[in-house]
């Protein structure tokens, strides 16, 4: 009798996990990397949220809360929709999670059945086909070229929508581009949902704040609060904060999806750490500050990665407006070979040759389901990112 069930064969290990675990492997044998491929922030969590998360421990808060999250934080979370997109949820409205990868898993297996489709727009976060599958559901996906900055355009979600597609997941900024969305372009992806009455959104707006050169983000039900009541937005603390380890995400919904997955969590989890919680509370009320201080290093580091990895031969690199990632195209490179000897013949042989020949570790652009690319994320110190964008450029030189 198989131990393992069928259900897992459906999914793949995290490749940015993957990547990560080489480089360290390699660094602990002593070997010089400077490591591309993870993606979080590698500024440290603000004064004010760490002393906030002493203050609960020496409180005695570390019981359970509701599942949900803590009143204070689910109202406090509340505030910062109403605040940064003028969307109004009530508390009851809200849920808290361990992370946002947890909403999103939560809100597909509560809600999709056999054969469900969901819209992904390509290239797109490595865990959003992989969590549709293991809810049964099936993954649609749209490829973004980088000739539209990688984004979606309306007309390929309208011809994409089915009678069984039950959502459309939408992430702004997006992991692995640094494609953000104006309320200008999303009005046009509106217009088409709202032909479609039977589709759920799902919007994670997790790099929300890290947006560049004056860019103003928005979100779907910013833009078309009719869409509110079929809308699941989400976002929560990793980024913004530097918090990834914390493990808290939220969303907002109408209150009887909430109510789904509010049951669903008290089956796993149960409620986020109670001390992250009081962490995240600091967090989204206290002093901001050290988001801007975060935003205006990344502008500086984002343009610094453009302008060198669009002076190496064979790439070709869009500059994105937020997040903290590159996704530039290889086409120029594919089929040749490097001065060791070997044959690039896709984005995966060429990130592992860069990696093994010249110690710089990214993730291939096929694990975002858009291969020919592949991502560096510039979450490093600067001088960690001009050695190794050098180092790129000289592995490129010696392609022939």
């Amino acid at each position: 009798m198989r131990l393992i069930a069928e259900r897992l064969d459906r999914i793949s290990p995290s490749q940015t996990i993957a990547i990560s675990s080489k480089a360290r492997e390699m660094k602990a044998a002593g070997q010089d990397v400077i490591s591309l491929s993870a993606g979080e922030p590698d500024f440290d969590t603000p004064d004010n949220v760490k002393r906030a998360a002493i203050r609960a421990i020496e409180a005695g808060e570390t019981k359970y809360t509701d599942v949900a999250g803590t009143l204070a934080l689910r109202r406090a979370v509340a505030d910062k929709f109403r605040r940064d997109s003028g969307i109004d949820y009530k508390p009851e409205e809200i849920i808290v999670s361990t992370g946002g990868k947890q909403v999103i898993f939560n809100a597909m297996l509560a809600t999709l059945n056999a054969g469900d489709e969901v819209i992904i727009p390509s290239p797109c976060w490595v865990s959003y086909p992989d969590i549709t599958a293991l809810a049964d559901g099936k993954p649609v996906l749209i490829p973004c070229g980088q000739n539209n900055g990688f984004k979606l355009r309306p007309e390929d979600l309208e011809a994409a929508i089915t009678p069984r597609t039950k959502w459309f997941m939408l992430n702004s900024p997006c992991n692995p581009t640094g494609a953000a969305y104006s309320a200008e372009e999303l009005r046009a992806i509106c217009d088409v949902l709202l032909k479609h009455p039977d589709v759920w959104v799902f919007t994670d707006d997790i790099y929300e704040k890290l947006v560049y050169g004056g860019f103003k983000p928005a979100t779907i039900v910013q833009v078309e609060p009719r869409l509110r009541d079929r809308t699941v937005t989400m976002n929560g603390c990793s980024k913004a904060y530097a918090m990834t380890g914390w493990r808290i995400g939220f969303a907002g919904a109408p209150q009887h999806l909430i109510r789904a997955l509010d049951k669903l969590q008290s089956q796993s989890t149960t409620n986020a750490s109670s001390i992250s919680q009081a962490a995240a509370l600091e967090a989204l009320t206290g002093p901001q500050d050290s988001i801007g201080e975060m935003v205006a290093v990344y502008e500086q580091r984002r343009d610094l990665v453009v302008q060198m990895l669009n002076e190496a031969p064979g790439i070709t690199c869009h500059k994105p407006e937020g997040a903290f990632y590159v996704f530039p195209a290889i086409h120029g490179c594919i089929g040749k070979t490097s001065s060791r000897g070997t044959r690039i013949t896709d984005d995966q042989s060429f990130v592992l040759a860069l990696l093994e020949e010249e110690g710089v570790a990214t993730v291939h652009g096929a694990a975002f389901m858009y291969p020919g690319h592949f991502r560096i994320s510039y979450a490093a110190a600067t001088g960690d990112l001009r050695e190794a964008c050098t180092r790129i450029q000289r592995f490129c030189q010696g392609l022939e």
